[in-house]
């Protein structure tokens, strides 16, 4: 599938907006696209095991099983966001299974993880997703992580504590829409930074 056709059909998608205390962002439709068209031209998707951790609306394992994954899985603790990923899987026709779980409790292993996790911009959640990449090194053999891009020393300090390396780093405009009660803008254009990570021992 070309990346402009995987888009159109991720942009159908219904959108999920989290509780506020999670503070997740629904990743768009185009970023989304450009994101598993990459993993997929690196031999990360097709005929592979796919784990979406804090899937929100669903949108990368089911986009991941567009592209031929041979397993594909997503995990939120929010309910809500389990139940219109389950909708929108069945919208497209594809099998994709959905948990609600604490991504600390999670343990399946698999190939590919593709992440957007919480920034962890706020005080109250600071470094949050730093607990999503963690767990992705844990269970995942490849890992595609974005994070703010005023970070990158950072996650890639941990990248290296997580027992592993990054082999791409690619940037993003992600645009923002007003969410939740602290946001001053209607809408907002924040840096953001992909990783793709190889646990030591991978290729």
């Amino acid at each position: 599938m070309k990346k402009k056709a995987l888009e159109m059909k991720l942009q159908s998608l219904t959108t999920y907006t989290s509780k506020v205390e999670l503070e997740q962002y629904n990743t768009p439709a185009d970023i989304a696209a450009d994101i598993l068209s990459l993993a997929y031209s690196l031999g990360d998707i097709a005929e592979k095991k796919v784990v979406e951790l804090g899937c929100g609306n669903g949108i990368f394992a089911i986009g991941a099983k567009l592209l031929g994954a041979d397993e594909a899985i997503g995990m939120d603790i929010d309910g809500g966001a389990v139940e219109v990923a389950r909708e929108n899987t069945a919208r497209m026709g594809v099998k994709v299974e959905f948990v609600k779980s604490d991504v600390k409790d999670f343990r399946e292993r698999c190939d590919t993880v593709l992440q957007n996790p919480p920034f962890g911009a706020q005080k109250s959640h600071k470094h949050a997703d730093m607990v999503f990449l963690r767990k992705a090194f844990e269970i995942g053999r490849v890992i595609y992580s974005l994070h703010l891009a005023d970070t990158e020393d950072f996650v890639m300090r941990s990248v290296e504590m997580c027992g592993g390396g990054t082999t791409l780093i690619k940037r993003y405009k992600f645009p923002i829409a007003h969410t939740y009660p602290f946001h001053r803008k209607e809408r907002k254009n924040i840096d953001v930074i992909l990783i793709r990570g190889i646990k030591n021992g991978g290729n």
